[in-house]
């Protein structure tokens, strides 16, 4: 009788914890719909760009003002993107990406072509600004036309650099030769810092360069502009620079590449319609050298309304001019590059 009356109880027991573990089972599946949580039946998944942080690389020149603006006036932030800055030497940009130190960066469409037919592990994800590049010349020179600088000497920083392939450009599209193998025109290469000099002291009778220091060496020495690609048809209207992402980051994070994307194209338009007040954040923040008055006239020469159809249309174009001139082998297929180094990312507003 005793023990029928103990497990009586415990069966009474046994059936009462069952009714909490069922009510407890119903919670858990059930929540509020104003949760904004899974459906019932379903577990809560964790987020995978949550506590990523995006690695950008940058060089502190005049036109990575999106970036910069990105930082100082909260586009970044405002999409919920965590990030970290890595300054870079000048040139060290497509070695940062591949020694995998960076995930996403600012360059040149031009500067691309060469290393991403090269198997450069990026995608370009938007266009961000027209200009950048100047060619200049001394006053009295009796340069004035593509067709004067046939037998002449062109001082550039590198062989891969945007100037230099500005400057061919230019000089192919009006019939002048600048092939490898028949170059009307001689290339020398030198640092940055030199080539005004070796302009002054006649070693060179003109020199390619980026903004600003090419602004900053024709008011010093009183050189002219001969060519410009912020001002001078058909070239003012050609996307000059881009935003990109390593191939892994808008593979396994498209989240994060689009936040990135979205912010860089939003600071590109807010560059657009305050260039006084950008160049003198870059200035009392570091970001960049140079009088911000000055780098305010150059700056509102480029055109920052950001587009990813205009930046791979301009790529296209490129790889086939590059080709042309011998700076692109000719086995590569253009269009097949050109379709496999970019990304559409969700949620652009300026496609």
């Amino acid at each position: 009788m005793k023990t029928k009356k103990v497990l009586s109880i415990v069966v009474a027991l046994l059936m009462l914890l069952g009714l909490f573990a069922g009510c407890a089972s119903k919670s858990a599946v059930s929540p509020s719909p104003s949760a904004g949580t899974p459906e019932a039946g379903t577990a809560p998944s964790e987020d995978p760009d949550k506590d990523f942080v995006l690695r950008i690389g940058y060089g502190g020149s005049l036109c990575e003002a999106p970036l910069h603006m990105a930082v100082e006036k909260g586009f970044f932030e405002a999409e919920g993107l965590k990030v970290e800055l890595i300054k870079l030497a000048p040139g060290t940009t497509f070695d940062a990406v591949t020694a995998n130190q960076i995930d996403a960066g600012f360059a040149l469409l031009a500067s691309l072509i060469q290393p991403l037919s090269n198997g450069l592990p990026i995608k370009i994800t938007t266009g961000l600004h027209t200009g950048c590049d100047k060619v200049l010349v001394k006053p009295g020179s009796g340069i004035e036309t593509p067709a004067d600088f046939a037998g002449k000497k062109v001082g550039v920083t590198s062989y891969t650099a945007s100037p230099y392939i500005f400057a061919k450009r230019v000089l192919a599209d009006n019939g002048v030769d600048v092939t490898a193998e028949n170059s009307q025109v001689e290339f020398v290469v030198y640092a940055v810092a030199d080539l005004p000099l070796a302009l002054e002291n006649g070693a060179v009778d003109a020199i390619a360069m980026n903004d600003p220091t090419a602004t900053i060496a024709a008011n010093e020495y009183g050189y002219e502009v001969i060519f410009d690609s912020a001002l001078d048809e058909p070239y003012k209207d050609q996307y000059c620079c881009s935003a990109f992402v390593r191939e892994n980051i808008a593979a396994e994070h498209p989240g994060v590449a689009a936040k990135y994307t979205i912010a860089m194209q939003k600071a590109s338009a807010w560059v657009q319609e305050h260039q006084d007040e950008v160049t003198q954040i870059q200035s009392d923040n570091k970001w960049v050298a140079g009088d911000p008055v000055v780098n305010a006239q150059v700056l509102k020469t480029f055109n920052y309304i950001p587009s990813y159809e205009q930046a791979y249309e301009m790529f296209g174009l490129l790889a086939r001019q590059l080709q042309e001139v011998g700076m692109l082998d000719d086995e590569v297929d253009t269009a097949a590059l050109q379709k496999n180094s970019f990304v559409l990312l969700d949620g652009l507003p300026y496609k």
